[in-house]
């Protein structure tokens, strides 16, 4: 179009006025109608955050806990608004990532290399053209991964990066873009990741004093290797990525206190996981569709032996997952300001062990989401409607659970009373359930197929503000809040049955979560300094009705502080970056029990990074030094699992 305009141009003018303009290219981030509450990092702040994992990014998102047990290769899972992980869709480039064994997603393996966007949202997406996955989730993640921009006329981008520090970390990673003829590209980006994952850190002994210890068998492993192709069709697009990463860790298990090194926590697990995934998207004038599928084959191999602890027993199991997964999604716009919307997905799951008695299970999901938006001058409704059901299967007879069939309704409303359009009111209602993961319904001792799914219900109001200043040293300022209200009926926990040493899952967990998210960002100028500011804050009351008998009923849940926040501030001089991020998180309770013992302390933690770009002719240099914890903070996350304390990383990239 550019092109186009230039020529025109030409020929209009004199022949001796013409002046031939560069071609240019503009480049921007297109934000979805954020009618749910929603939360965004992304392109250069996301770059600039001191960050290794998508885990790492996540946690300046108001309203999340991430559950960290220690090192790059502790297991890092999301919990939002304290409704459990298992409620939390994490979605990559559009299509969910899968765990049917546990329903949990290891947000440590998915790296910030090549990640364009990370963010978060309460309840849904809501936008059009959507899978029913998208409606099938009490919040959701969205990892979008970098589309290919050329610029100049280029035909190729290259980005190779060396990154080392503390723990003995080797990280290298190349990233490569290149045009395809016209109409097509390609991404490709491979990465490798080392560490010894071996760090000191103090702690107190029962009735002892303060000492120091090293932190083993946390070394990892891991490669991770992306390919995407990305291409343009009349009134559409299409996208294929294929997806690889495998990794060897060790598991340094939790430290015991009051008998320092008696366990060596030798535990070990391999990951090979695969899958390809792609979409088409078409326009036929006021009819839309998007057509997604996925593959994935999912391998793990977790090896514990006793006597190197003796608090575990001998394991040494595999595990086998594949996913096969289709989606076609459709949307009318009946007028101008109203449209329907129509999706139906298929999924299919099989989960083998090398485990005694186990039943190999397979499950079949359909889910079917009908969804409409209305668009008034200063009134925006939307209400969806899910379908889901699920079927299981095993070799055993009469092993199965039996089949579910649930509808779950959604309404969503934004207002927006001045002209001015700077501030807008919204609130929404969602409900939702889980299907119990296969790992619930049939582990070998423990599953239970006689589990309920668990069932949640969301209700949120709150506002957004947000104005720009262009002639003042304030450029841009935003302000948004939310509170809410949650429940979880059914909720699935574990309990002892003959003994000790054999558990099984058990409905018996309701849990009520009063909250508050506040969140505000701004961006000013000073003289040739520039700001990023952006600062979050949450409240919430999490309770446990689970048991009117219990001394602890109405108490706080484990692991949910009353009071956490964050800041993210980045200052650019010229070439140089100066990035800060500050991480708190209040006190809390470690255990169902709220009492003295099992109450933890707040922690905090500073990161602070500097950067500065150099350039060499056609290419780009650019050195950060990043610095972590920097007040070098004894905390936990997890009871017994330390974190680091002051660690950097030295990043070295070079840019074609």
């Amino acid at each position: 179009m550019i092109r186009s305009l230039v020529i025109l141009l030409a020929l209009a003018a004199p022949p001796d006025s013409i002046d031939v303009l560069p071609e240019s290219v503009v480049t921007a981030y297109r934000q979805p109608d954020k009618v749910i509450p929603a939360q965004t990092l992304q392109g250069e702040r996301l770059e600039r955050l001191n960050a290794l994992s998508v885990a790492d990014a996540i946690r300046y998102f108001s309203g999340v806990q991430i559950k960290d047990y220690g090192g790059v290769g502790g297991l890092k899972t999301i919990n939002v608004r304290s409704m459990g992980s298992q409620h939390v869709g994490v979605f990559y480039d559009g299509v969910q990532l899968g765990n049917a064994q546990n329903g949990q997603i290891d947000l440590g393996k998915y790296s910030l290399e090549n990640m364009e966007s990370v963010t978060l949202y309460n309840g849904q997406k809501g936008t059009a053209v959507q899978s029913a996955k998208d409606y099938a989730s009490a919040s959701a993640v969205y990892l979008q991964t970098r589309t290919p921009v050329f610029r100049n006329g280029r035909r190729t981008n290259l980005k190779a990066s060396l990154a080392g520090g503390s723990f003995g970390t080797v990280n290298p990673s190349v990233y490569w873009e290149q045009r395809v003829g016209a109409r097509a590209s390609n991404s490709f980006n491979a990465e490798y990741l080392y560490t010894t994952g071996r760090y000191r850190f103090s702690y107190r002994k029962k009735d002892g004093y303060d000492t120091t210890a090293v932190r083993q068998n946390g070394d990892v492993r891991a490669l991770r290797v992306e390919d995407g192709f990305f291409g343009r069709i009349p009134d559409g697009n299409w996208r294929l990525k294929f997806y690889f990463y495998d990794s060897e860790r060790g598991y340094p298990g939790a430290f015991v206190r009051e008998e320092p090194g008696k366990f060596r926590h030798e535990d070990r697990q391999w990951d090979t996981d695969f899958f390809t995934q792609g979409s088409l998207y078409k326009e036929w004038g006021d009819y839309h569709v998007n057509a997604s599928f996925k593959y994935a084959y999912d391998y793990l191999h977790y090896l514990s032996d006793p006597r190197l602890d003796v608090s575990t027993m001998y394991v040494d199991n595999r595990y086998r997952q594949q996913e096969a997964y289709a989606s076609v999604a459709q949307e009318y716009r009946i007028t101008r300001r109203w449209d329907v919307d129509l999706a139906a997905d298929y999924q299919f799951n099989t989960l083998d062990a090398d485990l005694v008695n186990f039943v190999y299970p397979s499950r079949h999901t359909v889910l079917t989401a009908l969804s409409t938006s209305l668009r008034l001058e200063k009134l925006k409704l939307q209400g969806s409607l899910l379908h889901t059901f699920v079927a299981d299967y095993a070799r055993q007879a009469g092993a199965a659970a039996g089949h579910r069939s649930h509808w779950t309704p959604t309404a969503v409303l934004q207002y927006t009373p001045f002209e001015s359009r700077n501030l807008s009111l919204r609130a929404f209602y969602k409900r939702i359930f889980r299907m119990p993961t296969l790992n619930d319904l049939y582990y070998t001792f423990i599953g239970n197929k006689y589990l309920k799914p668990e069932f949640t219900a969301q209700y949120n109001i709150g506002l957004t503000w947000d104005r720009t200043f262009p002639k003042s040293r304030l450029r841009k300022a935003g302000i948004s809040l939310d509170a809410y209200y949650n429940e979880v009926e059914n909720k699935i926990i574990a309990m002892p049955a003959s003994n000790q040493f054999q558990w099984t899952m058990v409905n018996l967990g309701r849990v009520g979560i009063r909250g508050l998210d506040a969140a505000a960002s701004a961006s000013m100028a000073v003289g040739g300094v520039t700001a990023d500011l952006r600062l979050t804050y949450t409240f919430q009351k999490a309770q446990d009705f689970t048991d009117p008998e219990s001394p602890w009923y109405g108490g706080q849940i484990p692991y949910i502080p009353w009071h956490s926040g964050s800041l993210i501030a980045g200052f650019q001089w010229k070439a140089w970056h100066l990035d800060y991020s500050f991480l708190y998180t209040g006190e809390r309770y470690e255990a169902v029990a709220n009492i003295p013992e099992n109450h933890a302390q707040p922690w905090y933690t500073s990161d602070l990074s500097l950067s500065r770009g150099f350039k060499a002719g056609a290419h780009e240099l650019k050195g950060t030094l990043a610095v972590n914890n920097i007040f070098n903070q004894q905390y936990e996350v997890v009871k017994c699992y330390p974190m680091p304390g002051t660690n950097f990383r030295l990043i070295l990239s070079w840019i074609l």
